[in-house]
């Protein structure tokens, strides 16, 4: 037996208590309460459901001071604390307890009162989502010390009885109170995998009922379930049958009415704008809001109310608006055959922004794509009015049903960006529909509805944004945070907006180091490096021409500082002209939609990512898409970099972005490209990791003629580019800490099969530097000579190969080891490298003269004897070296 002495210092015993069946609301509430009285005991009425026994007695059962009722004396008993319920009928034998005049009743919880309820001399009722949200704030309030493992029992009630945070009761304190244990430490990653709710045999049962009694409406085109059930006793988990009936049957609106006892609980649920619960609710003397509501009626048969009901949805459920009520029909549209200008004269002759591409088979209209007033303007001011709109046509688009909703429509229209949405009925275009239709609907809609339909569409066509501060603080350098934090405090300071913008943002969220920091000012970006440069104590030098800088610190460190500006292109492949602009127009001027995300660095802002063209999504679906259909007429070379970062991030190309580059190269946009252009591109490409997959990727397209109609991919060329990267990893494996160009033994490989005539064609071209012409001619058909006798010589010597080799650059050597195809060459060259590249000797002149032989010609002669024979493993001492020197002098 528990005594009382062993607890309150022999003041009485406290028990602290709880409903039947206790749900992880009461096990929270009890352990809440357990902290507000030191001491208590913690007494379960009943069994408790087996996902929560094993969860207590397995794992968490040291925090509760637990007592086995059986084990209690009752007489001993000063105190009850209630949690979450306050009816004598459903706290067991522990009710027994509340006829005695010396039990001190405590009441917490969060259920509606009721006649029956016990009166206690301390009741804390609220309503709230949870009992534990009430007590947790107490706990607050009181600045009494919890554990995490505390923290996360009490998190888990609440977001059990929220339904997380779901449930039409949930209130604000709820949520107060769940920010307030998650700050002290509770685990969501336990609550996530405990909150998965099993339900009781019993409320199988009840469910079972629920779904075969239940009939289906359809009311204006909506379809409403209302289902009926009756029942000797008080359903406590009324509404968790209809939440889980509403989410099992995928149900749009469920209207649930159980007789319970004498009265009769009706709970709804709704997730379509057409049926306001809380409206329907109301003439049935209940309330709620648009989505859950639920009423309470006395005097009445579970016939009439479920007759009252149904009169009452029909005339409070709204018509449905559909595609076939809202489209334009007949939809206009062209075929993809006509031109540019004439395609125009269709927009201007009926109004309108965007037109079906279609083309006719067998009398019928099949959908191709279609093509808005924008595309059609950049492609007349390129002077493109001759060709055929399909080039350039939109060929990814959705289409919808005639019995679309307005809901479906609005989503394809904004999630795809699409300006014309066709309505297609078994494989007809019966019309269209278009964003200025949507947008009239809308504004037409009450203040109300507006607000409801609008709050996505807004957020949608305005930037996706978010706070990536941890992640940033977890990913960058320290030194990275504070250059970015102190670049938006400059900026704040000549008020102006900064962000880190491009490449460094898209690896960021790739999880790719990347320390190339682009910076874009909205506003005069050269002012501000002329400020922030001295600051951090920088120099910076200025592009006027462009509007950017670069700021550079004393380690070479660099930041690239740009004004924000939008490009346009005077013709197809030129140099862009460059104008002032916002974050928005300069993001749009970047080549793909995964280059176009920003983070804001202005103090208030800090840490937030800007995404207008869903890069986001891009990324997660590892696709590469251009921003327009004419992103390739304006700047070619934006091929190049799409098939570049294609196989560097492992992603594909957009269905609509491969057509355009096929439509590009069809077209020759590249002949007006320079050379310098073309070689800046065929650099970045020889300096990844794997060129050969992106060449490979070049000749998929038929590009490798636009680096040179000279470079053919075959079998040898694959191999020869393939053997270049393994030499270079092996090299790199070395750790000889010499820098080389890798890109230079990839080229000098590319045009390995190219005469001299053809090569320095090509090196002027692309206006190569001389000193870089001079490796890639010249000395290039030197190292082929020497590869060539080192293939045919099978005897050459230490000595031999160090002379052969010695005279030729790092690039030249890798070279020649990677294209020759005798293992014997290779690992020739492989030892010289590792080997007698680095040999030399210790004697010098000095030691020459110090043996009387007189200064001259005569010590190159000498040196190179003793160096040969060094190389050839005669020598190992500087003593050996003199010795041999010693006993060659009578021959010189």
């Amino acid at each position: 037996m528990i005594k009382a002495e062993e607890h309150l210092n022999n003041k009485g015993l406290t028990i602290i208590t709880t409903h039947i069946n206790a749900d992880f609301d009461a096990i929270a509430s009890m352990l809440a309460a357990q902290k507000l009285y030191p001491g208590s005991l913690v007494v379960f009425p009943g069994s408790q459901e087996k996902n929560l026994r094993n969860f207590f007695v397995e794992s968490m059962v040291y925090l509760f001071n637990m007592a086995d009722m059986k084990k209690i004396d009752f007489d001993d008993v000063r105190r009850i604390v209630m949690v979450d319920t306050r009816q004598p009928g459903r706290i067991g034998k522990l009710s027994s307890l509340l006829e005695r005049d010396d039990i001190d009743i405590h009441i917490y919880d969060h259920h509606p009162p009721a006649a029956n309820d016990i009166k206690g001399s301390l009741e804390v009722y609220r309503q709230t989502g949870s009992t534990v949200a009430i007590l947790a704030g107490m706990l607050e309030e009181k600045e009494i010390h919890i554990t995490a493992d505390e923290a996360t029992i009490m998190c888990l009630g609440i977001y059990e009885d929220t339904g997380s945070f779901t449930f039409p009761s949930t209130t604000r304190d709820d949520f107060k109170a769940a920010a307030f244990l998650l700050s002290k430490g509770a685990n969501l990653n336990i609550i996530s995998n405990l909150i998965s709710r099993e339900i009781s045999p019993k409320q199988v049962s009840l469910l079972n009922e629920m779904l075969q009694a239940s009939t289906r409406h359809n009311i204006n085109g909506i379809e409403v379930v209302v289902t009926t059930i009756s029942t000797d006793t008080y359903i406590h988990d009324f509404a968790f049958l209809v939440h889980k009936m509403a989410r099992m049957e995928n149900m749009d609106a469920i209207f649930a009415l159980a007789l319970m006892e004498n009265k009769i609980y009706m709970v709804a649920r709704s997730r379509v704008n057409e049926v306001d619960a809380g409206s329907i609710a109301a003439p049935l003397g209940g309330g709620g809001h648009a989505f859950a509501a639920s009423a309470t009626i006395k005097g009445k048969t579970l016939a009439q109310i479920e007759q009252k009901l149904i009169e009452i949805l029909y005339e409070k459920i709204r018509a449905r608006r559909m595609a076939r009520h809202l489209m334009s029909s007949p939809a206009i549209s062209v075929s993809g055959d006509i031109s540019c200008r004439d395609a125009s004269g269709f927009l201007t002759r009926y109004n309108v922004n965007a037109l079906l591409v279609t083309e006719k088979n067998e009398g019928r209209e099949n959908l191709l794509g279609y093509i808005t007033r924008q595309v059609i303007e950049k492609a007349l001011y390129h002077q493109l009015d001759n060709v055929q709109i399909k080039e350039y046509m939109t060929t990814e688009m959705a289409s919808v049903g005639p019995d679309a909703e307005l809901q479906e429509i609005q989503n394809k229209i904004i999630e795809n960006k699409q300006r014309i949405l066709p309505v297609i009925d078994n494989g007809n275009i019966i019309g269209v529909l278009t964003r200025t239709d949507i947008l009239n609907i809308l504004v037409r809609q009450s203040q109300q509805n507006y607000s409801e339909l609008s709050d996505q569409p807004k957020e949608q066509l305005h930037a996706r944004t978010r706070n990536i501060v941890k992640f940033m603080d977890e990913r960058l350098t320290k030194r990275i945070i504070g250059i970015l934090k102190i670049i938006g405090k400059v900026a704040d300071e000549v008020g102006c907006g900064a962000y880190v913008i491009g490449g460094f943002v898209r690896d960021l969220l790739l999880y790719r180091n990347n320390e190339d920091v682009d910076i874009v000012i909205e506003g005069d970006g050269i002012a501000f490096a002329k400020k922030y440069a001295p600051m951090v104590g920088a120099r910076v030098h200025i592009y006027g021409k462009f509007g950017t800088a670069v700021v550079i610190f004393p380690d070479g460190f660099k930041i690239d500082v740009a004004s924000a500006r939008m490009e346009y292109y005077k013709f197809p492949a030129a140099l862009p002209t460059v104008e002032m602009s916002s974050i928005k127009l300069d993001l749009f001027r970047r080549d793909f939609t995964i280059n176009t995300m920003a983070i804001q660095l202005n103090p208030v802002r800090f840490g937030n990512l800007i995404d207008f063209f869903a890069a986001q999504k891009d990324i997660k679906e590892k696709a590469i898409k251009v921003l327009h259909n004419l992103s390739f007429v304006e700047d070619p070379t934006r091929v190049f970099r799409a098939i570049r970062f294609e196989q560097r991030f492992g992603f594909t190309i957009g269905k609509l972005t491969s057509g355009l580059i096929e439509n590009a190269v069809k077209m020759d946009f590249f002949k007006r490209l320079s050379g310098r252009r073309v070689f800046s591109e065929l650099r970045q490409i020889l300096e990844e990791d794997n060129p050969l997959s992106t060449i490979i990727r070049l000749n998929d397209y038929d590009l490798l003629k636009m680096i040179d109609p000279s470079v053919t991919l075959n079998k040898e060329l694959v191999a020869s580019l393939d053997s270049v990267r393994q030499v270079l990893s092996w090299h790199d494996l070395l750790f000889l800490e010499e820098s080389y160009m890798k890109w230079a033994v990839y080229f000098l490989a590319l045009f390995r099969h190219s005469n001299m005539g053809v090569t320095e064609e090509a090196c002027a071209r692309f206006e190569i530097a001389p000193k870089l012409q001079n490796i890639f001619c010249k000395e290039r058909f030197e190292a082929e000579r020497c590869l060539y006798r080192l293939e045919m010589d099978h005897l050459i010597t230490n000595d031999m190969l160090y002379k052969l080799l010695s005279v030729f650059r790092i690039e030249l050597i890798l070279y020649m080891m990677a294209v020759t195809k005798q293992e014997r060459v290779k690992k020739a060259i492989s030892f010289f490298v590792t080997q007698l590249r680095m040999t030399k000797l210790s004697v010098s002149g000095r030691d020459l003269n110090k043996l009387g032989i007189e200064p001259g010609p005569l010590y190159k002669n000498i040196l190179q004897e003793a160096l040969d024979a060094k190389l050839n493993g005669l020598l190992k001492t500087k003593n050996d070296e003199l010795n041999f020197i010693k006993n060659h002098v009578p021959e010189y």
